[in-house]
């Protein structure tokens, strides 16, 4: 491995670590709903998916899911079924949505393109494995609540990565020669 790939790695260590952060920082804000988060632990992910390939971008993803179940105590539970199904679900339409549409999408869209396709996996999964049709009913307003959560942390996801110097200096570092 030359030390180019090492230092990525560290940098996705780095985001994998700034990932729990922001997922201990969501406990603090009251859930209005069962299974809802605000998605603040995707800021890094999303900033991940404009710096490097998709394969860090789904190594981050997994350092994400694997640190919140040990953190949390889930990793034996359909909560972390849910999880990693929605997170999953995420980053492959978030990288899908960036790839597909690069010069013509900004992150607030990944975002929420990556909000509705977590909560879609959940919403599937609350139907199939627990709750039965009745999961339908909460279904418009976990979509709705999943959509404005997508559009708030993209908005900052965005403002992050165009006036960071941090993101910036990466950027430079990492640009093709």
């Amino acid at each position: 491995m030359d030390r180019r790939q090492y230092e990525k790695l560290e940098l996705i260590a780095f985001m994998g670590a700034l990932c729990l952060f922001f997922s201990t920082i969501e406990y603090l804000f009251p859930k209005p709903f069962p299974f809802f988060r605000l998605g603040l632990a995707n800021l890094p992910v999303l900033v991940t998916i404009k710096l490097f390939p998709p394969a860090y971008v789904l190594l981050l993803v997994l350092l994400k899911v694997l640190g919140h179940g040990l953190i949390n105590g889930t990793l034996a539970s359909y909560v972390f079924l849910f999880s990693t199904a929605g997170s999953f679900a995420s980053a492959v339409v978030m990288l899908a949505a960036y790839y597909l549409c690069r010069d013509r999408i900004t992150l607030l869209g990944i975002s929420v393109f990556g909000a509705l396709a977590s909560n879609v996996v959940q919403i599937f999964l609350s139907v199939t494995f627990i709750f039965g049709r009745s999961a339908w009913i909460i279904a418009p307003p976990f979509m709705a609540l999943g959509s404005v959560s997508g559009v708030v942390v993209g908005i900052f996801a965005q403002r992050f990565f165009t006036q960071s110097r941090w993101v910036a200096a990466i950027r430079t570092y990492y640009a093709p020669a």
